[in-house]
């Protein structure tokens, strides 16, 4: 059994309203339904967190250091200038994804970039819950 923290940011909990031609519709508790289901079909188990705090994110990826042995993680804005949750990632030393629902890579040029990317593992974006998917099945895969 492996134990995955699915970590989301700022506006995340407005997922399903918040505009559903970049996000799509589907909301955020919809969303960690489908993660926890595919996470048990691959002998995982999650635990599913929001905030719209940057330092309360930092808790809580503090606070599943010991439980956690793989982290999927969307930042949202935080990702494009947060060096303290970029910090946090790399000093917690659990395998972390970073993952957005839209494709941060044609988007405004300021979210083009991640300065959390470089303390991940890897980076999925641009398929909607398929980055989670993906990111999941990435942390759950044998070892």
């Amino acid at each position: 059994m492996r134990n995955i923290l699915i970590l989301n940011g700022p506006n995340l909990n407005l997922l399903g309203e918040r505009e559903p031609e970049v996000y799509g519709t589907m909301t955020l508790a919809q969303l960690n339904s489908k993660l926890a289901a595919h996470a048990r079909k691959r002998g995982g188990v999650v635990r599913a967190r929001q905030s719209n705090h940057e330092g309360e994110l930092i808790d809580i990826l503090h606070a599943h250091r010991k439980w956690a042995d793989g982290i999927v993680f969307n930042p949202g804005a935080y990702s494009h200038y947060s060096y303290a949750l970029r910090d946090a990632v790399a000093s917690i030393l659990v395998p972390t994804i970073e993952v957005h629902l839209s494709n941060i890579k044609k988007r405004e040029a300021f979210r083009r970039i991640s300065v959390i990317a470089p303390a991940c593992a890897a980076q999925f974006y641009g398929k909607g819950i398929d980055s989670y998917i993906e990111a999941l099945d990435n942390l759950l895969k044998p070892r």
